[in-house]
């Protein structure tokens, strides 16, 4: 068997090399153009929600497509059902206020139909923090509670012969639409993370179909309600005694 010599053996492996080269190169080549474009397109996509964001467009768009899709100026997002019980204790006294007449306590139940939105009108303000949408939403609303009259029950729980019971119930009757929109209002937490998930996949699916971003594009909502007021007045965090000593000069 004969061996190769050493000068024999270097160009066979130079050889190698560049056929391995030639190899890689042609393989780069002939990659698929649509790689490629998905990849420009990816940058493209990116590129118009920045543009968008820098020119103070995105909200126009939002609004325009939210009202397109919902067919009102509001988005929305919860509606709770609820048999609601009202209750009204109602105390009177006569002789002058001498004599304490006995309370007569009245209650009216009925089902309740909530129902919760975000206004489109108001204001709406989007972010891009890296890779993340940050949405700062309008507060929570409500419509005017929907108390179904059908099946609106009263009940005489505590009464009197001293007393009218009749003009009571009418009382409970007038502050009814009242007494259910600060039931409304008391049901807000319970509604508020459901609307911050709907108000999150309504704002990928329009990011989604104007920009052309994965639907799972990060999003992240907080509503104008949860932001802590800002104080009218500045905080002076000298010590009382240095305050004190500059009031007095």
């Amino acid at each position: 068997m004969n061996r190769l010599s050493w000068p024999g053996a270097l160009v066979i492996i130079a050889a190698l090399l560049v056929g391995a080269g030639t190899y890689t190169f042609r393989s780069l080549r002939d990659l698929p153009l649509d790689s490629v474009e998905a990849g420009r397109a990816g940058l493209g996509d990116l590129g118009r929600v920045a543009a968008a964001f820098s020119e103070g467009t995105v909200t126009t768009s939002f609004v325009s497509y939210a009202t397109q899709v919902s067919g009102s100026t509001y988005l929305q997002f919860a509606t709770l059902n609820e048999v609601e019980v009202f209750e009204r204790a109602d105390t009177a006294s006569a002789l002058w206020g001498r004599l304490d007449l006995p309370t007569v306590v009245v209650r009216a139940t009925t089902p309740v139909e909530y129902t919760y939105y975000l206004d489109l009108n108001a204001a709406w303000e989007f972010t891009l923090d890296g890779e993340t949408i940050r949405v700062l939403a309008p507060p929570i609303r409500h419509n005017t509670p929907a108390l179904d009259i059908a099946r609106l029950r009263y009940e005489v729980r505590e009464g009197s012969v001293f007393r009218n019971e009749d003009e009571v119930l009418r009382r409970l009757q007038e502050g009814l639409t009242d007494m259910a929109r600060g039931r409304a209002e008391d049901n807000i937490p319970l509604v508020r993370e459901l609307g911050r998930r709907k108000t999150e996949v309504f704002v990928q699916t329009w990011l989604a179909s104007h920009f052309g971003l994965e639907t799972g594009q990060a999003v992240d909502v907080v509503f104008a309600d949860e932001l802590a007021p800002a104080s009218p007045h500045p905080v002076d965090e000298r010590p009382p005694a240095e305050f004190h000593r500059e009031l007095t000069r």
